[in-house]
C-alpha cells in the first residue's frame, strides 16, 4: 500500500489502557521522525492526556468505540496499520478485525484466545486475502518470542527433513487485569473453543505437498537439555508455531513442536499443574470470575519497579537430519515492557520493511520472519544459539 493513500502509517486503538499506553510510549520514544501515527480510542479526554504526557502536542488523536463498526471503518480506511490493545478480544474485538480485512489495513493484536483468532479465520481471512491485509494475532509475549524463536531455531536444521523442536519457557513476572480477564474469559468456554477450532480445521485447507505438522500438548516429563521439568502449557503459542510451520516450507516435510515451561524443581512443577487445574476449574464460576477481576481490574497492571526486576528466558532444543541445536531468545519484563516493545516493532515493521507478500489471517514468522527478528534484537531483545552439534 502507498504510504501516501492514507493519512497514518499507524493507528493505536486502546492508547489508554495499560499495555496501550505502554505501546504508546515506547513508538514516542524509538518511531522515526516521520512516522504518521496517532492514538485512538472511546474517550478522548484520556487520549488527550495520554498526548501530553508523550510530550508530543502534535499527535492526532481520534475518538472511536470498539462496539462502533461504522467508526471503525473509518479509522481502518485511513490507516495503513491499525495495532490494537482492547481486550478481551472475544467481547471487543471482531468488529476490528473485520474493518481491517474489508478495508485492506494491516492488523496487529495482543489476543491469547484461541476461541478468538479461530472465529476471525473462519470469518474474516478469505476477505482479508481479497484485500490484501494481513491479519496477525498474538503479536507480544504472547506468541512471538516462541513463534519467532522456532524459527531462528529451525534455520539452523537441516532442509528438507522431518524436525522437532521443544521450547521451554521462563519467566519472572506479573499479569495485569486486562491478561487476567482474558485468560478467564477464555478457559470459561471450552465447549465454543473447541467448536471454533473444529470450524477452523473444517475450513483451513492442509499443508501443502502432503507436509505434516504437529503440535502435542504432550506430558510432564524431566528434560535432560535445559536440566528442569518440562510441564506442558496449554496456551496459544504451540497453536501459532504450528500456522507457521503448515506456512513456511522451510519447517520440512514433518515438524513436531512442544511447549512447556521448564520448572527446575520437581514439588514446584506438581504444584503448578494444580494451581493451573484451579484456575481452569475456577474460571467456569461465574462469581470467581467477578471476584477475581475485581481483585485486579483491567487498566491495571506491575508497577515500573516491579517490571523493571521481570525478565523471560525460552530455550529451544531442536532436532533433525542428524543436527541437533540449543537456541535462546531472552529479554526483561514479558507481559508488559516487552510485549509493548514487540508490538510496536512488529507495526514499524509492517510499515516500514520489505516484506514477503503475504495477506489473511497470518502468524509474525510468515509475514515478517528474520526482519523482525532484526528489529527485536536491535531493540534489545536476544536471539542466540547456545549449543551445536554436529
Amino acid at each position: 500500500m502507498a504510504s501516501s493513500a492514507r493519512s497514518y502509517d499507524l493507528v493505536l486503538f486502546g492508547a489508554t489502557g495499560f499495555a496501550g499506553r505502554l505501546t504508546a510510549e515506547y513508538l514516542a520514544a524509538h518511531a522515526p521522525a516521520d512516522f504518521r501515527w496517532a492514538v485512538a480510542g472511546r474517550n478522548r479526554a484520556k487520549l488527550l492526556e495520554l498526548r501530553d504526557e508523550l510530550g508530543q502536542p502534535d499527535l492526532p488523536v481520534i475518538e472511536a468505540d470498539a462496539a462502533d463498526p461504522a467508526a471503525l471503518r473509518t479509522l481502518a480506511a485511513d490507516t495503513r496499520v491499525l495495532a490494537t490493545t482492547v481486550g478481551p478480544y472475544l467481547k471487543y474485538g471482531a468488529p476490528l478485525v473485520a474493518a481491517c480485512a474489508a478495508e485492506g489495513t494491516d492488523y496487529l493484536d495482543l489476543c491469547g484466545e484461541p476461541e478468538f483468532v479461530d472465529r476471525m479465520y473462519v470469518e474474516h481471512d478469505a476477505a482479508a486475502r481479497e484485500s490484501g491485509a494481513r491479519l496477525i494475532h498474538a503479536a507480544g509475549f504472547d506468541s512471538v518470542p516462541h513463534d519467532l524463536g522456532a524459527y531462528f531455531t529451525v534455520k539452523q536444521l537441516p532442509e528438507r527433513v522431518p524436525l522437532t523442536v521443544d521450547g521451554f519457557v521462563r519467566a519472572g513476572g506479573m499479569v495485569s487485569g486486562g491478561t487476567l480477564a482474558s485468560a478467564m474469559g477464555a478457559m470459561s468456554r471450552p465447549a465454543a473453543m473447541a467448536r471454533a477450532a473444529r470450524d477452523r480445521r473444517h475450513a483451513e485447507p492442509r499443508p501443502a505437498g502432503g507436509r505434516r505438522v504437529r503440535a502435542p500438548l504432550g506430558a510432564p516429563r524431566r528434560a535432560a537439555d535445559v536440566h528442569a521439568w518440562a510441564v506442558p502449557l496449554p496456551f496459544i503459542d504451540a497453536q501459532i508455531v504450528a500456522r507457521s510451520a503448515a506456512a513456511l516450507e522451510r519447517y520440512g516435510p514433518d515438524f513436531r513442536y512442544r511447549h512447556s515451561a521448564a520448572v527446575k524443581h520437581l514439588p514446584i512443577a506438581v504444584g503448578g499443574i494444580a494451581g493451573g487445574a484451579a484456575f481452569a476449574a475456577a474460571a467456569q464460576l461465574a462469581p470467581v470470575r467477578r471476584f477475581l477481576s475485581g481483585k485486579l481490574a483491567p487498566g491495571t497492571g506491575p508497577s515500573p519497579e516491579k517490571r523493571a526486576r521481570s525478565w523471560f528466558k525460552v530455550r529451544f532444543v531442536g532436532e533433525g537430519g542428524g543436527r541437533k541445536v540449543i537456541t535462546e531468545v531472552a529479554g526483561g519484563d514479558p507481559g508488559y515492557g516487552e510485549t509493548a516493545k514487540i508490538l510496536a516493532e512488529s507495526a514499524l515493521c509492517l510499515a516500514y520493511d520489505k516484506l514477503p507478500e503475504t495477506s489473511g489471517q497470518v502468524t509474525t514468522a510468515a509475514a515478517m520472519g528474520d526482519a523482525l527478528i532484526e528489529r527485536l534484537v536491535a531493540a534489545g531483545i536476544t536471539f542466540r544459539v547456545v549449543q551445536a552439534s554436529p
